[in-house]
């Protein structure tokens, strides 16, 4: 249920943040704390390893985000202090990393993790060490259950609701024989796992699954496995061979290939315009949040602006560092649900860290806003899993432009678990 008081601190504490403690000079705006001590975030970044595009832009979407919230007064008055750790996108170094934040750095809580491996590796210390981890990761390991009530997924959807929302486009609109391509890890397996019944219970079928180690760096040995009748060929690749992977793809096909369904990882932080890629040209894929400014939202808009991105999804300082879009955004919108949460608790420190987890398992509705750029969202506070809109974009003239907004319902799917009745 939503808890009014909830809505009502954090709106009505975002309106008198945003309007009146910017104007301060930095020494005057924590004065009314009960400490000076900083809030401390422990930033669990993929700065190396096969994460490491979304890791660079992670970091600038996080430190972009502590800054506004900073300019306006801090959480609960308190300055934030994002500690970075780079955990190598390996999920040894991830738990590693956890422990380091809450034994070593004395982190308020966890957060930022991406890679489903990396999450799957790190929750679990997270939950022993009772330090809340906030993660923006996209797989359904939050949602399904198997973690703990200290994991949440409070600022980005997760692949399940991505797919369930996904397949009647797919199946009404491309066609109904699929196959798919997926990397053969945590995150692939949720595609692998969801895509098929929601595939079916739009009418379609999947007639072929290619999984593809993570770490591969050239794919066209794997193309021939493609039954010769597929219609749509549903593609996530991830890591930084996934240029290498669309080309050659189109090297295999050329003209004669079958409708195309991508979703955005498998181009993330790749410039559309670059050789080899025009056969994309007519394609379908799923965007998080759209890459290329469609001009009508003043909250896109306001994010792009503080993020440095320009209207074609890349930093506005080189036109060819192209951001990691449909991701990102999760990071700055998890934060300031942190804020939000903090606020509601009246967070004070460590000691209140089950007050804080409790506050967002009673927040609900979420509308679109400067603090949640990419959509209005639905969060399910027994389920610890975000529900919002999902966006299909077709490449035509060499940018992405939205042809279909899901709806947040077309993406829900029946509880799986209950964090709510799991002690502490």
């Amino acid at each position: 249920m939503t808890d009014t008081k909830t809505t009502t601190t954090r709106r009505s504490a975002l309106k008198t943040l945003a309007g009146g403690a910017a104007a301060l000079p930095l020494w005057a705006r924590y004065t009314h704390a009960q400490t000076a001590e900083p809030i401390k975030i422990g930033f669990q970044v993929h700065s190396t390893g096969i994460g490491a595009a979304y890791g660079r832009w992670y970091g600038r979407t996080t430190e972009a985000a502590a800054a506004l919230i900073n300019e306006a007064g801090g959480i609960n008055g308190r300055p934030v202090e994002i500690i970075a750790e780079d955990d190598g996108t390996d999920p040894r170094r991830g738990a590693e990393v956890v422990e380091k934040f809450a034994n070593q750095h004395g982190c308020d809580i966890g957060f930022g993790t991406l890679f489903s491996h990396v999450v799957m590796g790190s929750a679990p210390r997270a939950g022993e060490l009772k330090l809340p981890y906030f993660v923006v990761s996209e797989g359904h390991h939050v949602a399904s259950g198997a973690l703990n009530r200290w994991t949440l997924q409070p600022g980005i959807t997760d692949v399940k609701s991505q797919v369930t929302a996904m397949a009647p486009f797919i199946s009404g609109t491309l066609g109904k024989k699929v196959t798919m391509i997926y990397p053969d890890y945590a995150f692939g397996h949720d595609h692998r796992d969801n895509l098929k019944p929601a595939i079916e219970a739009a009418g379609g079928e999947v007639i072929g699954m290619i999984p593809i180690p993570p770490t591969e760096t050239s794919f066209t040995r794997y193309f021939p496995q493609i039954p010769r009748d597929t219609e749509v060929l549903y593609h996530v690749m991830i890591g930084p061979a996934v240029l290498t992977f669309v080309k050659e793809l189109g090297e295999f096909f050329g003209p004669s290939a079958p409708a195309i369904f991508g979703f955005i990882d498998s181009l993330e932080a790749v410039d559309l315009s670059s050789p080899g890629l025009e056969f994309l040209d007519g394609t379908y894929f799923w965007e998080g949040m759209p890459r290329y400014s469609q001009g009508n939202n003043e909250y896109d808009a306001f994010y792009r602006e503080k993020v440095g991105v320009d209207d074609n999804g890349a930093s506005v300082s080189d036109p060819s560092d192209v951001s990691t879009y449909a991701h990102m955004f999760g990071c700055w919108e998890t934060l300031h649900i942190v804020k939000a949460g903090m606020e509601a608790a009246g967070y004070s420190g460590p000691g209140d860290r089950q007050a804080l987890i409790e506050a967002v398992e009673a927040m609900t509705d979420m509308p679109q806003s400067n603090e949640h750029p990419q959509g209005a969202k639905v969060f399910n506070g027994k389920t610890h899993q975000v529900f919002g809109h999902q966006y299909i974009s077709k490449v035509e003239g060499g940018r992405l432009n939205v042809v279909h907004t899901a709806s947040i319902e077309d993406g829900m799917y029946p509880d799986e678990v209950d964090y709510t009745t799991m002690s502490f």
